[in-house]
């Protein structure tokens, strides 16, 4: 087990980021900064910020973060719990972690903050940070949506590169997040091992 895992295992905690927090308040005690995308043991880190207001009230329990998390733990990221956002501080909290690219995972995914209301900033407040943008991967991710939900192509999305992370907008739905997961599936190493450095074309 590497420092990484050995600073966030046993912890079920949810991180709940309030205004005016310098960050979220989480059980695992880092505060929402991340390692710098690799951990000593070599392992890549991951993170997942979930924008719901309800969930960070506590009214109800998130699913769509819970999924990423399992889903990148699997794909042996070292990923402490979700860190959950009300969707009206989403902008300050994200932003702020974008803002130091020294500091974030290699991979950062975030869920919810995607849709048509007013105080759903997800992917305005990501786009002005990115490097470069990935626009096959949102293309492919709508057209998966479209096959099954009509309305998918509503949801706004994004993904690109800051720094040395990878950073993709996902809908607050499961189902969302589901074929978000999807198009990555196939991606994801490739992903990681050009932004570690391995940009070997053969």
């Amino acid at each position: 087990m590497c420092a990484c895992s050995q600073s966030r295992a046993g912890s079920r905690g949810i991180g709940v980021f309030s205004a005016g927090e310098a960050g979220p308040v989480s059980s695992q005690g880092t505060g929402g900064q991340s390692t710098g995308g690799q951990c000593t043991g070599g392992q890549s880190t991951a993170e997942v910020i979930v924008a719901s207001t309800r969930a960070a009230s506590g009214e109800y329990e998130d699913r769509s973060g819970a999924l990423a998390v399992a889903w990148l733990r699997d794909r042996g990221f070292e990923v402490p719990e979700a860190i959950i956002v009300a969707d009206k501080d989403m902008s300050g909290y994200l932003g702020q972690r974008l803002a130091d690219p020294a500091r974030l995972p290699r991979i950062l995914l975030t869920t919810g903050g995607t849709g048509l209301a007013a105080d759903d900033r997800s992917v305005e407040t990501v786009r002005p940070y990115l490097d470069k943008e990935l626009p096959g991967v949102m293309m492919e991710f709508f057209r998966r949506g479209a096959q099954s939900v009509p309305t998918a192509v509503l949801s706004g999305g994004v993904a690109g590169t800051v720094g040395r992370t990878f950073v993709m907008t996902l809908p607050g739905s499961t189902g969302g997040v589901k074929d978000g997961l999807a198009v990555l599936e196939p991606l994801i190493e490739h992903i990681v091992a050009m932004l570690e450095g391995n940009t070997n074309h053969d």
